[in-house]
């Protein structure tokens, strides 16, 4: 379920406004850190062996660094200008 609420709010933040994107890519990455700590959980009570969870958190680590450069781009954008921006 954790994976489907993951894209179901990637793909809402990429039809959305660009001042209205980020509560929702917030989420997947809030959504993603709660499937590491399961997978992980996982792992510890080796229900997953180790090459299995290697190689769903090395995925689940690159899509988490995809919406952390998506956030902080959203804030960047997002964020006033400082004042005094623009002039000479």
């Amino acid at each position: 379920m954790l994976f489907v609420e993951i894209i179901e709010a990637t793909a809402l933040a990429s039809f959305l406004k660009q001042n209205e994107k980020q509560p929702y890519v917030r989420l997947a990455i809030r959504k993603l850190d709660t499937l590491k700590i399961l997978l992980m959980v996982l792992w510890e009570t080796n229900s997953i062996d180790n090459t299995q969870y290697i190689a769903v958190s090395e995925k689940v680590d690159v899509v988490g660094r995809m919406l952390g450069g998506w956030n902080g781009q959203l804030t960047k954008q997002n964020s006033p200008a400082p004042h005094g921006a623009g002039k000479k």
